[in-house]
């Protein structure tokens, strides 16, 4: 094979429709856009509008909302904090914490902190200080003889006094 043999499947890409050029292109005069009015014209751009009628993303009711305190955390599981471990990438003897985690390439933003997760096996012994925790995470950290500190503040169920 030839640097010059090198060519599109017969039928793969069709030329461009030139308009505009007589009437025996079958695109000439009004190159398609029939006749006058706002829709002849270039840059018109009436996306969505339906004749005056009420469109369809005013009929549709509006749902949810943005929470602007809401914390944005990077989920570990265990298991690919052991992989990383295992690896070579992550000291097992340091503090396993936010930025630990991303010089060993486990995450890759910062974001609101870490919060572990227990899926997967842990077996190194580790000191994390994370944002937050899974109670089966804390468990199998504490099983592998490891310990953890959080630094984010517990956010607590409201009860039935703070509704009142």
């Amino acid at each position: 094979m030839e640097l010059n043999d090198i060519h599109d499947n017969p039928g793969s890409s069709k030329s461009r429709m030139r308009v505009g050029r007589g009437i025996g292109s079958g695109k000439g005069k009004t190159c398609g856009r029939g006749v006058k009015g706002q829709k002849a014209r270039t840059g018109v751009a009436i996306k969505g509008f339906e004749g005056g009628q009420m469109p369809l993303h005013r009929r549709l009711p509006k749902r949810g909302f943005w929470n602007p305190f809401a914390t944005n955390y990077n989920e570990v599981n265990i298991g690919r904090i052991q992989d990383a471990v295992s690896a070579g990438k992550l000291d097992p003897e340091g503090v396993v914490t936010n930025e630990a985690l991303i010089a060993s390439g486990v995450i890759s933003k910062p974001r609101d902190g870490v919060k572990i997760l227990g899926v997967g096996k842990l077996e190194a012994k580790l000191t994390f200080e994370v944002a937050a925790a899974s109670k089966s995470a804390i468990a199998a950290i504490e099983v592998a003889g490891g310990s953890i500190k959080l630094t984010a503040a517990p956010v607590e169920a409201p009860t039935a006094a703070d509704a009142g």
